[in-house]
């Protein structure tokens, strides 16, 4: 690996981090991964992630300082929302042959349609749809989880713990579901507030599976959680359609969970990603993918 230049992507989401390496000819190096690096939660403790996990892959392939003229980095991270943002990222990481920073919705679209145009929803611990036609990105939705997110895992599993407290008041019926979480917290009201006091997103999507194991068995508060969060999804869908993208990808953790509750026209318009996010970064700093490359000649 001597003097070849080297592309470096991170995906870094409001739930882990994931870094990958790939030399000149696109051929995958080295992998790693990390906590949650969300800058809009954390900005300090994301950037102490990123260089953690940058650093890991530099030590695993044997990298030092000396390296870094040849290495091209790029990051797709939760929490960016501007330009001033991406350049408070690029200023952490100097003497890098290429630093870029974007929400990780664009890094995500550019690796789902390999940069080609495109649309992506993205249904993970958050959620938000991009469509990326002619040169144009436009984000829809990934407000964040106090004025975004509708649909995604942190909202899904927040609508189960309120569910839940209303079951314990007796203000709303109960079910299986709210009984699994009441029980997560021994029956203890005031326990469940506090965690809910110093929760993060991350903490509250740990409890979406729950809620669509319970969904599949036929629990009707699950039932009605995931009816919701499927709407929210449909309509993100239909924003990136409306912007001109064509095609339109799905990812995330909590994305496969949804298709069951979505609507047949919304299910039959989404598809699977070509990369992942982590490629997408890569591709943005201009890396290759080694399929790519094999496809090309």
């Amino acid at each position: 690996m001597t003097g070849a230049p080297l592309t470096l992507g991170v995906d870094g989401g409001a739930t882990r981090c994931r870094a990958r390496l790939r030399d000149a000819d696109g051929k995958a190096l080295i992998e790693a991964s990390g906590a949650a690096a969300n800058i809009h939660v954390d900005f300090a403790a994301a950037i102490a992630v990123l260089r953690a996990v940058v650093g890991e892959v530099m030590d695993k392939a044997g990298l030092t300082g000396a390296d870094r003229a040849r290495i091209a980095i790029g990051f797709g991270l939760a929490g960016i929302e501007d330009a001033s943002d991406a350049a408070r990222v690029g200023e952490a990481f100097p003497d890098y042959r290429l630093v870029r920073a974007a929400n990780d919705a664009v890094t995500a679209c550019i690796g789902a349609h390999a940069g080609a145009d495109g649309g992506l929803v993205i249904v993970g611990t958050g959620s938000a749809a991009i469509a990326r036609v002619k040169g144009r990105e436009t984000i829809i939705g990934g407000r964040g989880f106090t004025l975004g997110d509708d649909g995604a895992g942190a909202h899904i599993g927040l609508d189960a713990l309120r569910a839940a407290m209303r079951a314990f008041d007796r203000l709303g019926p109960a079910s299986p579901l709210t009984a699994d979480i009441i029980g997560r917290f021994d029956g203890d009201a005031v326990a469940m507030m506090r965690w809910a006091r110093d929760a993060r997103p991350g903490d509250f999507g740990a409890f979406a599976p729950g809620v669509f194991s319970r969904a599949a068995e036929g629990d009707r508060i699950a039932l009605d959680i995931a009816a919701r969060a499927a709407g929210a999804i449909g309509a993100l869908t239909r924003g990136a359609v409306a912007l001109g993208a064509e095609r339109v990808a799905l990812v995330g953790g909590a994305g496969e969970a949804m298709l069951p509750y979505l609507e047949p026209e919304i299910a039959a318009r989404l598809s699977a990603p070509l990369h992942d996010a982590t490629d997408g970064a890569i591709l943005m700093v201009g890396g290759v993918i080694a399929a790519q490359r094999e496809a090309a000649q």
